[in-house]
This record gives C-alpha cells, sequence and structure tokens, in this order.
C-alpha cells in the first residue's frame, strides 16, 4: 500500500501511450526481413501482410500510396526485406510495421518447393490441355470433396440450389487444411470414382486462404488422385488470385466455390430465356415462310396462265397450224427439187447408156465363148465365134481375117 502512495498506477492508455511513443521513436527506421504470408489487398488498395521467420511474425501493413507504386506482386511465401517504422493501435494493443519501402530478397521455402513439384509434374504432361475431359451439359449427380462444416459447400450449394434443382449432390467430407488433409481428399477423389454408380461431376472445393492454409491442394498425392479420376474434377479452391497445383491438374479450374457452382450447371433461367428465343425465332422463321409461300402462291395466282388458261392453248395450236404449213411448203419444195434432179440424173445416165449409143448406129462386139467385150483384134483367133449387139437385134459371125489398126 505504501508503494501505491509513492506512485500512482498508470491506466491501461497511458501505458500504451507511453509504449507507444517509445517504440515509434526508437523504432521509426528499421530494415526487416523475412517472409511474407496472409497477403490481402482489399478494395481501398493497402496491402495487408504478416512478415514471419521460424521463430516470430509481425503484422505489416503497405498504405495505397506506396503500393500502387510497387514494381512486383506481394505473394505468400515471398522473402522480402522491408524498412519502415513500428507503430501501435492503441484500442487493440497491438504494434505493427508501417512498410514504406520492400524489396524481394528471394523465393520463400513453401514456394521454391512448389515451383520444383510444379515443374516436375509438367515435365510428365499432368499439366497438358489434351487430358482435360468435358463437363457434362447436364449433370444428374455431382460429389463434392470438401469440408461439410466450411463456408465452400455452403456457397456452392446455395448458388447450384439457385440455379438447377435437377442434380444430386453427393458430399464427401474431408479436411481441407493441416495435417491429413492431402490423404483425406486423395481418399475422397478415389471414392468418388469407386462408386458403383459414377457421378457426373467431381468438384473439389475449399475457401481461400494463405499458402500454408491452401498447400495440401499441392501435395503430389492430391494432384496425382485429380490426375487419375475418371469423373472430370473441377477444382474450386481459394479465391480468384490462390492458384493451387489441383488447379492446374484439373479438368476445369473455378475461381471460387461459388463459380464452380456454375460451371458444373446450368441456369435455369438462362435456358428459360433459350428457350423463349428459339420459340420465338422458330415462331418469326415459320411465319416468314408461311408468309413468303402466300406470296407466291398469290403471284401464280394472277399469273396470265391462271387468268386465262387456255390462251395459251390456242397460241400454241396457231403455232402448231403455222408449223404445219412451213412444213408442208418445206417438204413441197424438197420434193419438187428431188424430182428436177432425179430427172437431170437419168437424162445423163441416158446419154452415158450403151443402149443409147447403139440407137444411134453403134453396136457392141463380144466373144461368144465368155461375152468379153472385143476392143483389140488381137484378143480375136481366126475361125472363133463373135456375138455383135445391135439396136435391133443380135449377129453371130466367125472371123475370116482380122487386121489390126494403124497407129
Amino acid at each position: 500500500m505504501d508503494s501505491l502512495k509513492e506512485q500512482r498506477p498508470l491506466s491501461v492508455s497511458e501505458l500504451t501511450l507511453q509504449i507507444k511513443a517509445a517504440l515509434e521513436s526508437d523504432f521509426s527506421s528499421v530494415w526487416v526481413s523475412g517472409e511474407l504470408s496472409n497477403v490481402s489487398r482489399p478494395h481501398s488498395g493497402h496491402v495487408y501482410l504478416t512478415l514471419k521467420d521460424q521463430d516470430a511474425q509481425i503484422r505489416g501493413v503497405i498504405w495505397r500510396s506506396v503500393a500502387s507504386q510497387l514494381a512486383f506482386d506481394l505473394r505468400d511465401g515471398l522473402e522480402v526485406v522491408c524498412r519502415g517504422g513500428i507503430d501501435v493501435y492503441p484500442p487493440r494493443g497491438a504494434y505493427q510495421l508501417i512498410i514504406r519501402r520492400i524489396e524481394p530478397l528471394g523465393i520463400g521455402s513453401l514456394q521454391l518447393a512448389l515451383r520444383q513439384l510444379q515443374q516436375k509434374l509438367a515435365a510428365e504432361g499432368l499439366f497438358d490441355p489434351q487430358h482435360k475431359k468435358p463437363l457434362p451439359r447436364f449433370p444428374r449427380r455431382i460429389a463434392l470433396v470438401t469440408s461439410p462444416t466450411g463456408a465452400a459447400i455452403r456457397d456452392f450449394l446455395e448458388v447450384l440450389r439457385r440455379r438447377w434443382r435437377g442434380v444430386d449432390v453427393l458430399v464427401i467430407p474431408a479436411r481441407v487444411q493441416g495435417e491429413g488433409a492431402a490423404a483425406d481428399l486423395v481418399r475422397g477423389i478415389q471414392a468418388a470414382n469407386a462408386l458403383p454408380q459414377a457421378p457426373d461431376v467431381l468438384v473439389v472445393a475449399r475457401g481461400g486462404g494463405s499458402l500454408e492454409d491452401l498447400w495440401c491442394f499441392n501435395e503430389e498425392p492430391v494432384v496425382r488422385a485429380i490426375f487419375a479420376s475418371r469423373i472430370p474434377v473441377v477444382s474450386a479452391v481459394g479465391h480468384e488470385i490462390d492458384v493451387t497445383l489441383s488447379d492446374l491438374v484439373a479438368d476445369v479450374r473455378a475461381l471460387t466455390p461459388s463459380e464452380a457452382a456454375e460451371l458444373v450447371a446450368p441456369s435455369a433461367e438462362q435456358l428459360r430465356e433459350q428457350l423463349a428465343n428459339h420459340r420465338q425465332r422458330l415462331s418469326a422463321a415459320l411465319r416468314g415462310r408461311a408468309a413468303m409461300g402466300r406470296a407466291r402462291l398469290d403471284a401464280l395466282a394472277g399469273h396470265r396462265v391462271f387468268r386465262r388458261p387456255f390462251d395459251r392453248v390456242q397460241e400454241l395450236s396457231r403455232t402448231i397450224d403455222e408449223l404445219d404449213l412451213r412444213a408442208g411448203r418445206a417438204i413441197r419444195y424438197l420434193l419438187d427439187r428431188s424430182r428436177e434432179r432425179l430427172q437431170g440424173a437419168a437424162g445423163r445416165l441416158e446419154s452415158l447408156s450403151p443402149l443409147g449409143v447403139l440407137q444411134r448406129g453403134y453396136s457392141l462386139t463380144l466373144r461368144t465363148e465368155d461375152q468379153a467385150l472385143v476392143t483389140d483384134p488381137r484378143q480375136l483367133t481366126i475361125g472363133e465365134s463373135i456375138t455383135t449387139k445391135l439396136a435391133a437385134g443380135t449377129l453371130i459371125s466367125r472371123i475370116e481375117h482380122k487386121e489390126a489398126a494403124d497407129h
């Protein structure tokens, strides 16, 4: 009691303010190195993070004015060196490092391990697009491997229920963080593939977190189990900025569990709109075809052949009569010409006929034996019989003498 009288006790606020003054004075500008964890960048543009080493950690903040000028991205596992000052926040009695400058120092051990495993699996072809299986358009059964108490299952089911009710969801419980989580995930994936009635889609999901929180989704057994799955796998791990090896090996990556529900199931509202649109387009097309048909029928009905059908028959009849007359004239002309040519040919033939020559007083001498025409006395011998054809008859003679013509 005497000591209390000699020295007045400090209030919590007074003590905190003294600590604040001492820390901010003694540590107004310090260099600190460590590994980044729990990096977050809200809409304000400020960056909140944890700087840690093997034995301790300290919260840090980079105000928007400094964060907007960074030339590299801050991510969990990155080793950095920072310069800043210690700031005390009295309402919580907590201190943090206000970072005014930050430079990358190297890559963290977890990040290094992740990079090495990624390179190894990529070399084996586990991330090749040719191995990706398509998602069914209208799944009937979906298997969901996740924590049954996490926000991921709630977000997934809520979106799925809003979009499409014609699907059954089988939840396969698994730890999604900490020791044993990787083994749980592998068992869940294998169990889904071993079901007698295999699901149409398998979703592996959890909410966001730090690199350490999501590390089980980077472990090799989980990645290989996803690759070996006969069922198409959707990986919905973390938030948009979180990318795990499970995301890379899965057939489809969803940025969040909510987006996974949008990817695996169609939207009933969108389908109704599409059906309505198709119905309108089909109806419009049918009305257009009907209108075109009516227009063609009207055009045909107004055609002369339908209004006065016998006009065409009469025109064709007149054409046939004209053709008949022209054909008759042409035939008569051709007959006259042919008759004239025949008479001329007969006259010429008559003038060349041997009988015509005989009529003019000439005769033909033939050997009686073979009726060969005689044109040279040397064809005959003395005493041989010859036949002489005249216009009015035939003479039989015998050769008594012959003389050759003088040339």
